[in-house]
């Protein structure tokens, strides 16, 4: 299967750097179904006494946020490039994904404070109605998941959105098990004992998400681009003696760039031919948007008649 570099490649040149793997249908209901789960999480966790319940609606508040900010910040990135952002508005998405991943650890501490308060004072709780929102978390943010489909891999932004559902899911049923362990032992101190670990799973999701957005907003090598390969690609080209200055960045959560020397000897090789086949393949390796600069080996060195 190609890679969605490919494709782009083969746009019309003069819009190639916008950004058009978008999913509003996706982000819209994903946002409905979301805000009104965590409504009722909420409802059910305050009235029913469940930490863990509350845990998980906070969670599901912060992707709701997060899924309006990758929204939005996706419609943003597909206007086109003009005089001033010549490479477009894709790195709306970078800080999108940033912006989540602050709101995801803000909410996973409040968590676990009122965790570890409540292990001391554990509050009694009704696990019934907590397991009846526990496993429609589970459905809504499972289906929620599906609505992306299976070509998310490649966008840092999209992608965080389906790996916070998918945490959410699996949040969902921890308080699930929780609930039904408290039903059949009566011991009511394994629902903080239940959100203090929904806390710290809902902070490594979004520390993960964290890091990997300040090194793409850093000009760091994107996560799934192999510069080695990268490297080796360019080297065993036809007529190619050397690669050097390559460098490797984002310029949205799915689009990569890439700048690089060429060292050739114009008399083994057609420069067109050599241009076409190194961004093809390059293509290949998930990098959209090459320049290469071509340049003679040194005259010593050349074949001259």
């Amino acid at each position: 299967m190609s890679h969605p570099a490919v494709g782009r490649q083969r746009l019309p040149r003069h819009i190639q750097h916008e950004h058009r793997d978008g999913n509003p249908a996706a982000f819209r209901w994903s946002v409905l179904l979301n805000s009104g789960l965590s409504a009722l999480q909420l409802a059910i966790g305050i009235g029913f006494g469940s930490l863990a319940l509350i845990g998980d609606a906070l969670h599901n508040l912060g992707d709701v946020a997060g899924l309006l900010l990758g929204w939005g910040a996706e419609r943003l990135s597909a206007l086109p490039a003009n005089k001033q952002f010549t490479y477009g508005f894709g790195r709306s998405t970078q800080l999108a994904s940033m912006i989540n991943a602050a709101l995801i650890l803000m909410a996973s501490a409040v968590v676990i404070v009122e965790g570890v308060q409540r292990l001391a004072k554990p509050v009694e709780l009704t696990p019934g109605p907590v397991a009846v929102a526990a496993l429609l978390g589970i459905a809504v943010n499972l289906g929620s998941a599906r609505l992306f489909g299976h070509n998310h891999s490649h966008d840092l932004n999209r992608r965080a959105a389906v790996v916070h559902l998918l945490t959410d899911a699996a949040v969902s049923a921890a308080v699930l098990v929780s609930a039904l362990l408290i039903q059949f032992t009566g011991i009511h101190w394994l629902d903080p004992f239940t959100g203090i670990g929904v806390g710290l799973a809902v902070a490594w999701s979004g520390w993960t998400l964290l890091r990997q957005s300040v090194l793409v907003s850093l000009d760091g090598i994107p996560p799934g681009i192999d510069r080695d390969a990268v490297e080796r690609t360019l080297a065993e080209l036809p007529g190619v003696a050397a690669v050097h200055h390559i460098h490797i960045w984002g310029m949205s959560t799915s689009q990569t760039a890439l700048t690089a020397h060429l060292l050739r000897d114009p008399q083994q090789v057609d420069d067109m031919a050599l241009l076409h086949r190194a961004k093809a393949e390059l293509a290949q390796l998930g990098i959209d948007h090459s320049t290469l600069q071509l340049e003679p080996l040194q005259l010593e060195t050349l074949q001259l008649d």
